[in-house]
């Protein structure tokens, strides 16, 4: 999830209505394939049940998790041990779409560690940062292994749910059915549906997942009661989604286009950011990952409908690192040179990523809400007009805490008329609202990102959410 930098943020900007959808400046014909896919139904809240059962598309809409084949067997004949072997032996793969909590399939609770990469310099240097102890409570205990497990956990379902994506959303998907199944999805891995008070802060979603198409850079999501979007064969598709548990949040981004003209913009950003993940360690400042993020995007150019368009490094636009409960910290890695000689340090959790566009390279606000989080600068006491925000209030406390959420989710929670309550909230500065950042129209964009903890540990770092995809 990208952070923006502090010149950019203007909250009274008016702009146009919300990103709806895809670059209508052109696109190939669909193939075969699109029809093949049906209407798109990647999820549901309910069990609908779908009449292909070919169709990936319906396989996900039918969002039951998996139930034991031989539970009334065992009833009758208590003798009959087989079909408990088969239920074992079920569990031991993820189901698709993925719906099997990991504890089921990993029952010893040992998750393996993501991408272990060797610092490029010695670790043992007499710049060696020795503030540690004055931040030790806002950074993770690296030598927990609860805490370890438990967020090698977290990325581990963060890799089956996006495999799921992979294989599955094609052309012809609407947006709101793709973040649906993949936040049902998250759920069920975690083993937590979060609908009562407090267990969403226990694990869940991250933030809300974008899903940003072509200009749209970052931070667009599907919300109730807008005209759906319906994905196109040529559109780029940004999808950005984290997990956490106990409010370590495991962020990581990848793009998709089924057009293979965007290949090379792909290429560039991936490229980008595995270069800021090679480069960033103990002790390595921040400017120095930022002007290799700058060179290595800019060394690429892509070639639409004729046109050659370099690829640019958004330049309002940040990673960061990762606090407890908060998906942004206060330090950021800029995708342009800077001067800023910060650096990074042992035991930070940085979201590396990178995010290249062929227009301008630089986002605005556009109309829309993406999600909403606390203010931890707001009042504590503030006398709200309407009623009902004070129930938005203690529901958004209850429930996310200082996570970013969407609507939807109070949808889910079965909140009636928040709508009201959460302008009120937003109006007294007791929320944020997060809007659509996009860059110029007709434009495309990609993103990748993994969250990497730094770890001074024989000389190694570890991408956490490293997989065999990206």
């Amino acid at each position: 999830m990208g952070s923006k930098t502090l010149e950019d943020e203007d909250p009274g900007r008016q702009d146009p209505p919300p990103f709806h959808g895809s670059n209508a400046s052109g696109g190939e014909p669909r193939g075969n394939h699109i029809s093949r896919d049906g209407d798109g139904c990647l999820g549901s809240d309910g069990g609908e049940d779908g009449g292909d059962e070919d169709d990936e598309a319906g396989t996900a809409a039918a969002a039951a998790p998996l139930t034991p084949t031989a539970a009334s067997d065992n009833k009758n004949k208590k003798k009959r041990k087989r079909p408990k072997k088969k239920n074992k032996s079920a569990a031991s793969k993820q189901s698709w779409p993925p719906r099997i909590p990991l504890d089921e399939l990993v029952p010893s609770g040992h998750f393996q560690p993501g991408q272990l990469v060797k610092y490029d310099a010695p670790t043992g240097t007499t710049l060696r940062v020795q503030a540690e102890e004055l931040r030790r409570e806002e950074r993770p205990n690296l030598e927990d292994a609860a805490f370890l497990s438990n967020y090698r956990k977290s990325a581990e379902i963060h890799r089956q749910v996006r495999h799921w994506v992979q294989e599955t959303v094609k052309p012809g998907h609407a947006l709101t059915e793709i973040a649906v199944g993949i936040e049902d999805a998250v759920r069920a891995l975690l083993g937590n549906q979060g609908l009562e008070p407090g267990a969403s802060l226990q694990s869940g979603l991250g933030f809300p997942t974008g899903l940003s198409l072509n200009n749209c850079v970052a931070h667009f999501t599907p919300n109730p009661g807008q005209k759906d979007t319906v994905l196109q064969y040529d559109d780029v598709i940004k999808v950005d989604f984290g997990v956490h548990i106990n409010g370590w949040i495991v962020d990581s981004a990848f793009t998709m286009a089924f057009n293979p003209t965007y290949d090379n913009l792909l290429a560039a950003v991936k490229d980008a950011t595995n270069t800021s993940i090679q480069t960033a360690g103990i002790d390595v400042r921040i400017c120095d990952v930022s002007a290799a993020i700058q060179e290595t995007m800019e060394s690429y150019e892509v070639e639409i409908r004729g046109k050659v368009y370099p690829v640019k490094p958004v330049r309002n636009l940040c990673g960061h690192d990762i606090k407890h409960y908060h998906i942004h910290g206060e330090k950021t890695i800029p995708f342009t040179k800077h001067s800023d000689e910060t650096k990074m340090e042992e035991g930070e959790v940085f979201a590396i990523e990178t995010f290249g566009s062929t227009g301008r390279g630089y986002t605005r606000e556009e109309g829309g809400i993406y999600g909403y989080g606390l203010n931890e600068d707001a009042p504590s006491r503030v006398n709200l007009p309407i009623t009902s925000a004070n129930r938005v209030l203690r529901t958004v406390k209850e429930n996310f805490g200082t996570l970013v959420f969407a609507r939807r989710y109070m949808d889910r929670l079965g909140v009636d008329r928040y709508v009201a309550g959460l302008n009120c909230l937003v109006a007294n500065g007791i929320l944020d609202a997060y809007a659509p950042l996009v860059d110029i129209a007709g434009s495309y964009s990609a993103q990748f990102e993994h969250a990497q903890t730094i770890l001074l540990r024989e000389s190694y770092k570890e991408v956490i959410s490293r997989g065999d995809d990206y």
